[in-house]
């Protein structure tokens, strides 16, 4: 039935067709479509005889014909047949479109030059969070045995680039970015704002990264506002995050990326920040030397939140904790650029500074770094269109 409707569709496009004018010649284009096509539908039905056969054998060993088909080896299951089956028809079916090669999951793209062009392009003012985020990432993806999943943490002021950095990842490491299957986002106060309901937390997240395990090799859980995650939740997490056992380590294991996004440290982070800056260096040139041990004592003396005092930081989970500058001037004004084009609208110099000086800036005597990052440009640019 499906190949009659095929050539019937294939006659609507012939020469002399309803919708082709008599005199109008096929043009070679065309012909070279039409040629395509059959090759395409003579492969289909040869496929489709070899798919029965295939099926036939597997069922009724009995009645296989040695002409038609090879007879299926001892043990060969059905379930193996059914695999052997879905591969035929996966290459027949990417005859007709692009699918993806190497025989993997087509919803992983891991297209790390991808990534690095965003981090280099588009994310603003972090040198530090580019690198840091591309080198680990890629190195965990590419290491031929994982023996723990990978557990990123972002710090720094709100609008920094926390969430933008989370989406780029996702974004070139799924091929659905956030809406893929393979990636989950959590917000605290969004999904578990009563701690009251805690147990009920913890058997619906536990219930949601074993399901996407299951269902993806490669997967990636995203934590906003971790900071204020319960400490059972935390509790939770660290086990996911401990080193798997010798015999868990094949190739084939899944791969796991946790991203811990919070607001910790960003204080401290912005004083060191600040100093540089009045001594005269440049912010490219502070190092994770100069930030890290700073901002992850204040991580862990934060009075107000429990992750510092989980297990995650304690017990050394986290694999790598990321900093994110305060931006300048400058760098909003590199936001204000991107909004536009993101919309599609045209720009002046003039109205690029004019939103940027929109902003506040803080501290009071410098007006250094802007207290909200880039957050709330997209709204500001609705004050200039006509």
């Amino acid at each position: 039935m499906l190949r009659g409707a095929l050539w019937l569709l294939l006659l609507l496009w012939l020469p002399g067709a309803p919708g082709h004018r008599a005199d109008e010649p096929a043009s070679p284009g065309a012909w070279a479509g039409i040629q395509r096509m059959q090759e395409q539908l003579q492969t289909a039905g040869t496929l489709s005889r070899r798919y029965w056969a295939l099926f036939s054998c597997a069922v009724w060993p009995d009645h296989c014909d040695d002409q038609e088909a090879t007879a299926p080896p001892l043990g060969w299951s059905l379930l193996q047949w059914g695999q052997r089956s879905l591969d035929i028809l996966s290459t027949w079916f990417c005859r007709f479109q692009e699918c993806c090669t190497g025989g993997g999951d087509c919803r992983i793209s891991n297209n790390f030059a991808g990534l690095e062009s965003d981090l280099r392009v588009r994310l603003h003012g972090q040198h530090l969070a580019g690198k840091l985020v591309l080198r680990t990432v890629r190195g965990y993806l590419e290491t031929p045995q994982a023996d723990k999943a990978l557990a990123l943490s972002f710090h720094g002021w709100s609008g920094t680039g926390k969430n933008f950095v989370a989406r780029m990842m996702a974004e070139n490491l799924f091929r659905d970015g956030l809406r893929s299957d393979c990636v989950k986002m959590f917000i605290s106060m969004l999904h578990f704002p009563h701690s009251k309901y805690v147990d009920v937390y913890k058997e619906q997240l536990l219930s949601q990264i074993k399901e996407t395990q299951q269902r993806c090799r490669q997967n990636m859980f995203i934590f906003d506002e971790a900071e204020k995650l319960h400490p059972a939740l935390l509790e939770l997490l660290g086990k996911h995050l401990e080193l798997r056992a010798p015999e868990a380590h094949r190739a084939e294991s899944s791969r796991t990326i946790f991203v811990f996004l919070s607001n910790l440290g960003g204080s401290v982070i912005n004083e060191v920040v600040l100093g540089f800056l009045k001594a005269g260096w440049s912010r490219e040139e502070i190092t994770m030397e100069h930030l890290e041990p700073r901002f992850q004592a204040e991580i862990m003396e934060s009075p107000d939140s429990g992750f510092g005092q989980s297990r995650l930081v304690k017990d050394n989970l986290i694999d790598i904790f990321i900093p994110f500058l305060p931006l300048e001037y400058r760098h909003v004004r590199l936001c204000v650029r991107d909004a536009f084009l993101n919309q599609k609208l045209q720009y002046t110099d003039a109205a690029l500074d004019e939103i940027a000086r929109m902003m506040t800036y803080i501290p009071e005597e410098e007006q250094l770094f802007s207290s909200q990052g880039c957050k709330s440009i997209s709204q500001r640019i609705n004050y200039f269109l006509p």
